[in-house]
This record gives structure tokens, sequence and C-alpha cells, in this order.
């Protein structure tokens, strides 16, 4: 089953071209009209976290793709800097449609409070592609994510396997308002109810917030609190299972006493399972959505049919196929290949 998993998540990937980016060549067999060059703004939720940079790397892999096939793209790539300052990602979003880009690939703060730019931008005439996380509006052209509701469903089969279908478990969860992170939430609980109903849920109520140090502070209340009870954690996405492992390992709970299942990978995260602090990850490939994303939008302004919803994969990760090749460029993306 991983590895069916490990295989859906791979399926579809386009190996990348090894030439540099080439968006200035004055080939335009399929560019915008008039050989001029598409603009896409790329807006992720935050620009900090490893999550978002591997869905840079892959909004440049489609960019120098799409360059050796005579189309140019400009990518524009600019977001709040903190992953909760809604006002801050609207604000950039209202930027990039006064200055008329070609089209706008979003990953949504929050489902509702992007809605109405991303509205305003199609009225005007500028097409939009969600990434990573849903939005309350039938506006966008397309949706290009992993299914987080199945990837939360995996990380309770997994964690309840672990905990032998008994003990006590924690859910932390991520921020109020991001929708793929309360998908996850709610596919783990939807699983760990029905078919583990002799795991008791100690939590499942608390935010861990933007930050790795936000998160921290609210595992470390949680350990306080259920650190003699609690037997299993699950935290929802890169952040907050980074500031989870490091409460675990101040609590001396790390190292499998308390067994812990992570949203997304990184590099603090790869070395807990590495070490034996996470005992594994549900992974996503954002380097695969960013690309698609990009791969996407330029379809949509070239008039071509695109799905309503794309599903970039899930899978899981642990030491023991952590090394394997068909999860290199998951768990280890090829950064400096795209950012330097």
């Amino acid at each position: 089953m991983k590895k069916l998993l490990v295989l859906l998540m791979l399926t579809g990937l386009v190996s990348s071209c090894s030439r540099r980016e080439g968006g200035t060549r004055s080939s335009a067999a399929s560019a915008a009209p008039g050989g001029a060059t598409y603009q896409i703004a790329v807006i992720p939720k935050g620009t900090t976290h490893e999550f978002w940079k591997s869905i840079h790397a892959g909004a440049v892999k489609a960019q120098r793709e799409l360059a050796e096939q005579g189309i140019k793209v400009n990518i524009i790539w600019k977001g709040p800097l903190k992953e909760d300052d809604r006002e801050q990602q609207v604000q950039v979003v209202e930027n990039f449609i006064a200055q008329r880009v070609s089209g706008i690939v979003l990953a949504p703060l929050d489902r509702k409070a992007l809605a109405g730019p991303v509205e305003t931008a199609v009225r005007g005439k500028i097409p939009v592609v969600i990434i990573d996380s849903g939005l309350e509006s039938k506006a966008q052209s397309s949706f290009v994510a992993t299914d987080n509701r199945e990837g939360g469903r995996i990380a309770a089969r997994e964690l309840g396997k672990m905990l032998g279908g008994k003990g006590n478990a924690i859910m932390l969860r991520y921020a109020v308002g991001s929708a793929s992170t309360e998908e996850r939430e709610e596919g783990f609980l939807e699983v760990m109810r029905k078919d583990f109903p002799n795991i008791k849920l100690l939590s499942t109520d608390q935010h861990a917030g933007a930050t790795r140090d936000s998160a921290k502070r609210t595992a470390e209340n949680l350990l306080n609190r259920f650190g003699r009870e609690v037997n299993g954690v699950f935290a929802a996405n890169e952040s907050s299972a980074a500031g989870m492992l490091l409460a675990l390992r101040d609590a001396g709970l790390a190292g499998g006493k308390v067994k812990f299942v992570a949203f997304d990978s990184g590099e603090t995260l790869n070395a807990g399972l590495k070490a034996g602090d996470v005992q594994g990850m549900v992974v996503q490939n954002p380097l695969r959505m960013g690309y698609l994303g990009v791969k996407t939008m330029v379809d949509v302004l070239q008039g071509k049919k695109v799905e309503p919803v794309i599903d970039t994969g899930v899978g899981f990760v642990t030491k023991e196929n952590f090394n394997s090749p068909e999860m290199a460029d998951i768990v280890n993306p090829p950064l400096d290949k795209y950012l330097k």
C-alpha cells in the first residue's frame, strides 16, 4: 500500500530539463499573443517554510520547461512573510490585479477571506488557479492540491496501527480557516473515531499557529497537561510538527516513547525521522504542485480545457523507505537546482 501511494504521488512527474531559464527567448510558437511573455504571479501562504520553497522550485521548473517549448513565462513570486497574515496576502492579490498580470496562482491563507479578491481578479479577466488549500468560490479555473482529507486518514491509520488500536492520542491543529489543514484534521478524526474506538482522543481543539515557536508553546502546554497519559500524537503541517517535535524532546517523550506522526517533511522533520523521534510522515509533493499550478495556468491562458481538480498525490514515509530512490525529490527536493 505504501509503495502504491508513493507511485501514485510520483505519477505524472515530468523530468526537469537541464537547460537554464529561457524566458527571454524570441521563439513564441505557443506564447502569449504577439510573442509577449505571460506574467504569472505565484502567491504562497508564506515564504519561509521549506514547503513553500518547494512550491517555488516547482514553478521555476515549469517556467524553464515552457521556455524550451518557446512559451515565454515570467514567474513573479510574492507572499506574506507570516502564514497568519491574511490582510497582507489580500493586499498582494489586489496589487497583482492592479498590475494586470496575465494570471494568478494562489495558495489562499483563508478559504473565505481570499474568495472576494479572487472573484475580483476573475471579473477583471485575470484567471486564477488555486493550489494547496481550497477556496469558498467557484471563480477559479482549477484547484491543484493534495487530497488532504485522505492524507489525514492515512495519518490516523498509521498512528492507530503503531498504537495497536488502543491508548491515548493528541491531534495538534494548525490554524482556523486554513482549508488544507482543516481537511487533514477532519480526515484524521474520521478514521480515528470509526476504526480505532479504543484510542481516546485527549485533545483535538488546540491550534499551533503560524510558526514553529508558537507550535512549540502550544505543544508544551499539551504535554504539560497530558504528558503522563499520551501515547501518540499527530501534527497537521510542517511548522506544527516541528514545534511538537521540539516539545516532545524537551519533555523526554521523543525516541518513540510517544509515537509521533507528522504531516509534511522538511529538514527538521527528516532529521527527526532518522533519529527515531518521528515515526512517520504523511508527505505531499509541493514541487509538483508548484509545477502543475504554473502549467495549468498557461493552459488556461492558451484557451485549453483544464480539469477542475488536479490531485498531486499523497504518501507515507518511514525510516525504512526514506532513502528509496522514488522518495528523493519529495523528502529532499532539489531546491538549489531551481532557486539559485
